[in-house]
């Protein structure tokens, strides 16, 4: 009975360093680029070792009574466990919403990734902790030095052992490394969207451009009352900057009329504006976005295309990312080249100056630093389905 507990815990404590080294790989945006050609891989590895760590679980529920029996008299050892059997249990309700996202609403799996963040953010430096002052040359050191105060022994005492020593090491580690990162992932979560909507606002580098264009009544303020959530900032590339002098945007290819805007001649269009909400891949949404810009659909009327064309391409400035939609995709009503977020230039953080939005599908699919439109007739596998995503990425309501 003993043995096969241990096996539980030795085993457990692998999954969850896989299941951390692999969840970290997909969550830290600066690794996204560098792991960009392997990312379908580590995200069906984090969902292989969450089923195991599942079967794991499941294996030692039959177990857990007679465990209780042992610790019985340990009230800190059945705390423990208590802990760990719940954060499993939350980990792997979440990770399941989240695995099978698309069949869940946008609310469903925003909940499960916050809880699934968090139960990261609070078990992991615990297990580990709890795994590494465990480890095979501690025990025995600790084991030597209450055998040598048994036998009366004559040797020094250290004030503080070894096994204290990485202990406390080990937690101060923890603290200074995990610590701002979970304070930040914290800061963030309980903002309402629009204090860190600012705080972005004040550090982007889009509003030195001149002239500023002069937000319609509708989005300052904003008719969609304010965007609700938090964005979280990935790229795979630098992020790029403008100035009004280096800012381009072309639209070509299949095209009667091909168009080269400046900055100026393109703050001058006629625009408009929605209301729509932002959905990530990876599980979290804002809400109630209010976006100000010209409809896709009148861009490719003033250029005039031509009859064969099928798809329409999109480049990114930062001269790495592309995606492309149908023809007919593209003309829904709701594809904007967008200028405007919630009544401010859209800061380069988020894709400024200007963007893609394509509300009914998801956000890989709306091209940041958007500075080409290119009109084809063959399809064109984008930036992130050549790596293993879905052409089409309609949002699941």
């Amino acid at each position: 009975m003993w043995n096969k507990l241990k096996n539980v815990h030795s085993s457990n404590g692998w999954l969850v360093l896989l299941l951390f080294v692999t969840g970290l790989i997909l969550f830290l945006p600066s690794l996204r680029g560098v792991f960009a050609d392997f990312r379908t891989s580590f995200k069906n590895l984090h969902i292989l070792f969450g089923v195991l760590f599942t079967l794991l679980f499941v294996s030692y529920n039959p177990l857990m009574k007679s465990h209780w029996k042992i610790i019985r008299k340990f009230k800190s050892k059945q705390a423990n466990l208590i802990f760990i059997f719940s954060i499993s249990l939350l980990w792997i309700v979440s990770g399941f919403i989240l695995t099978f996202e698309r069949a869940m609403s946008a609310q469903w799996t925003q909940v499960a990734l916050v809880i699934h963040d968090l139960c990261t953010w609070v078990a992991v430096p615990i297990i580990v902790y709890h795994i590494v002052i465990r480890m095979k040359w501690l025990r025995n050191d600790r084991k030597h030095q209450l055998t040598e105060e048994s036998q009366g022994g004559s040797s020094v005492r250290i004030p503080l052992s070894r096994r204290s020593f990485f202990k406390y090491t080990f937690a101060t580690v923890l603290v200074l490394v995990i610590g701002p990162s979970f304070y930040k992932w914290l800061k963030q979560l309980t903002d309402d969207g629009g204090m860190a909507y600012n705080e972005v606002l004040e550090n982007t580098k889009n509003h030195s451009m001149k002239p500023l264009p002069v937000p319609a009544i509708e989005s300052n303020p904003p008719v969609g009352g304010g965007l609700k959530g938090n964005f979280r900032v990935y790229t795979v590339t630098d992020i790029p900057y403008y100035t009004e002098e280096n800012w381009y945007f072309q639209i070509d290819g299949l095209v009667e009329n091909p168009i080269l805007f400046t900055w100026q001649d393109f703050i001058n269009l006629k625009r408009t504006v929605q209301v729509s909400d932002f959905h990530c891949v990876t599980g979290w949404s804002v809400y109630s976005v209010t976006y100000e810009g010209i409809l896709l659909k009148d861009l490719l009327k003033m250029v005039n295309v031509q009859p064969h064309a099928k798809y329409v391409k999109f480049y990114s400035g930062d001269g790495v990312y592309t995606d492309a939609l149908s023809l007919s995709q593209a003309t829904m009503n709701d594809v904007m080249v967008a200028l405007f977020m919630d009544g401010n230039v859209i800061p380069s953080q988020y894709g400024g100056p200007v963007r893609l939005i394509v509300p009914k599908m998801y956000a890989y699919k709306a091209v940041k630093w958007l500075v080409r439109i290119e009109v084809v007739d063959q399809p064109h596998l984008g930036y992130w389905q050549v790596r293993g995503y879905d052409t089409d990425a309609w949002v699941k309501n």
